[in-house]
């Protein structure tokens, strides 16, 4: 699977306190935490990313607690696909969980410029450039997490894998 997105380059140490913060943890509605993702981050941010466009970001991006919302409110946005030179374990989970693909590569955060057009192939865990015509490579998701991906996260998965019983 390749997705093809505008890239939104964000830093280090990204953490889901200013994914989505605090205070509207009063809500699991995905419309309404995307509506306040990245505010405290940076209150542009939300306004210029587009269905489709992808976030670039550095190192341990997901830092912080566990909550669920920050990669729900990041789904939510539109936003298909995160890289990042390393994500923090526990957001690593729940995004796949809740069905958003992450790819590390520290290479593509260091080449990979703010408004990029790029290419993110999750099968082949490769990245092409097509604003310079580079290409950077990550790992592959492995077979199960792709399924979860197919599935639309881990619920669609286990109902798929209960329906498949049933039959």
């Amino acid at each position: 699977m390749t997705i093809r997105g505008k890239a939104h380059k964000l830093g280090h140490h990204v953490d889901t306190d200013v994914i989505i913060p605090a205070r509207y943890l009063v809500t699991n509605d995905p419309a309404e935490l995307a509506r306040h993702c990245f505010e405290d981050l940076d209150p542009t941010l939300r306004a210029r990313i587009r269905p489709g466009d992808i976030i670039v970001a550095g190192e341990n991006f997901g830092q912080g607690s566990s909550r669920e919302h920050a990669p729900i409110a990041i789904k939510a946005l539109g936003v298909p696909c995160i890289v990042a030179s390393s994500f923090a374990r526990i957001f690593y989970r729940n995004a796949f969980n809740i069905g958003l693909p992450l790819v590390e590569s520290a290479d593509a955060y260091a080449g990979i410029e703010d408004g990029h057009e790029i290419d993110v192939d999750l099968s082949a865990g490769r990245i092409d450039d097509h604003s310079t015509g580079g290409t950077f490579v990550s790992t592959p998701i492995p077979d199960f997490m792709q399924r979860l991906l197919d599935a639309g996260g881990i619920v669609g998965y286990v109902h798929a894998q209960r329906a498949q019983r049933k039959q």
